[in-house]
């Protein structure tokens, strides 16, 4: 029998077929799991001699980094008012910044997700054995603390057969690839000649090889394509555990595999994420041009409450004056003073006039979480302490580890 097969089949007579070596050998994979696996050797052959037998960082530095370039990029263009968007209608101003650091926060949220699953993560399986554990009395604590564990799997049957943490990273990855794809659908939106608010780069966009005045968002579509494909690994892994009896079985082989697929793919994601952000125009001009004096409807009726007027009869009374100001083909900053006391006497004080401003009706949403400018500079305050904490917690581990 061949050398490389003498380890497992001491009972067996003939090698296995090519066909099965095919499809088993995973090399390719395993490959780029040798310097942990060295390193558990390692640290295995020294248990062994002191008992007398024997003479998850890179995604999120870059989901840092996007967080960085959201918040970069929000406030570079605080002072941008733009349309915000429900259902794809037109609904109320928004600063452009707003809009971005939305995502910031929802990426914020997946670092800190990805940093919860660390903890379950932290108990060694070396010593566990096939399922019954070791019979030789090494220490499995002092095993672990060697590299780098902070205790050890409690069941030798349970640290064989699950793959929780797979799943769990797998189903992760497609949610931050939902968060991207979203994103990635936004801007694309945005950069359509329809909108026309955003230009992306010549590096994360292409032409057309018939019409030459094309710039298409690839690099965004391909992200947005990429989200369903990383969905995809997530229930095909779960469909491969739900059957399996307990312990280990064969068909856990493609666990690596998919793991480092989708690895790969939100790796690759998030930075063409962050590059296209970081390099995207915005053109503010046309931005404003699409806010629309409708949008400011909602003003009017915050304006009637701040006077004593119930919302419920402010509602009514702005949906009669824009009833009428569509009879009389007007805007509704151009209707009349005289048609708005017609319809009631609430509307009687001419410092109406000083709703229909795009910066007053952006600047008083000043709660927290809101878009005024204060509220924003609050929002990338916190975010940017948040980033300088993470700093310091992860640049302590990451010496802790060396």
């Amino acid at each position: 029998m061949d050398e490389r097969y003498k380890l497992w089949g001491g009972c067996f007579e003939e090698e296995p077929s090519a066909v099965l070596r095919r499809l088993n050998d995973s090399l390719g994979v395993d490959v780029r799991l040798y310097r942990e696996d060295v390193r558990g050797s390692k640290a295995w052959a020294t248990e062994l001699h002191r008992s007398g037998h024997l003479t998850i960082e890179d995604y999120e530095s870059i989901q840092h980094g996007l967080d960085k370039v959201l918040l970069k990029r929000a406030q570079e263009d605080i002072d941008v008012i733009a349309p915000g968007y429900t259902h794809l209608q037109r609904a109320q101003p928004i600063r452009w910044s707003h809009f971005l650091m939305s995502y910031a926060w929802m990426f914020r949220d997946d670092v800190c997700r990805l940093d919860e699953q660390l903890g379950r993560l932290s108990s060694c399986p070396l010593g566990s054995g096939a399922i019954a554990g070791c019979a030789l009395p090494i220490d499995r604590n002092r095993l672990a603390e060697s590299l780098g564990f902070q205790n050890v799997t409690p069941n030798s049957m349970f640290a064989v057969s699950s793959r929780d943490h797979i799943v769990e990273f797998l189903n992760w990855s497609s949610l931050c690839g939902i968060h991207l794809s979203r994103l990635a659908e936004d801007l694309i939106i945005y950069s359509s000649q329809e909108f026309g608010i955003v230009q992306h780069s010549d590096q994360f966009s292409t032409g057309s090889s018939l019409m030459p005045q094309k710039r298409n968002p690839d690099g965004l579509e391909l992200v947005r394509g990429a989200a369903g494909l990383l969905l995809g690994d997530s229930f095909s892994f779960c469909c491969i555990l739900k059957g399996l009896p307990s312990t280990y079985n064969k068909d856990l082989q493609t666990d690596k595999e998919i793991l480092f697929r989708s690895y790969d793919r939100l790796l690759d994601c998030l930075k063409v994420t962050a590059g296209s952000v970081s390099t995207m125009k915005i053109n503010a001009k046309k931005a404003e041009s699409l806010l629309e004096p409708g949008m400011l409807a909602t003003d009017v009726a915050h304006w009637l409450v701040r006077r004593g007027v119930p919302f419920r009869r402010a509602h009514h009374l702005v949906g009669a004056a824009l009833r009428r100001a569509t009879a009389l083909g007007l805007d509704l900053q151009l209707l009349p003073h005289a048609e708005y006391t017609n319809i009631c006497a609430e509307f009687g004080s001419e410092e109406l006039r000083e709703v229909f401003s795009w910066e007053a009706s952006v600047e008083q949403y000043t709660s927290e979480g809101g878009t005024a400018k204060e509220a924003l500079l609050l929002q990338m305050q916190q975010l940017q302490q948040w980033l300088h904490n993470y700093n310091i917690v992860h640049n302590n581990c990451d010496k802790k580890r060396e």
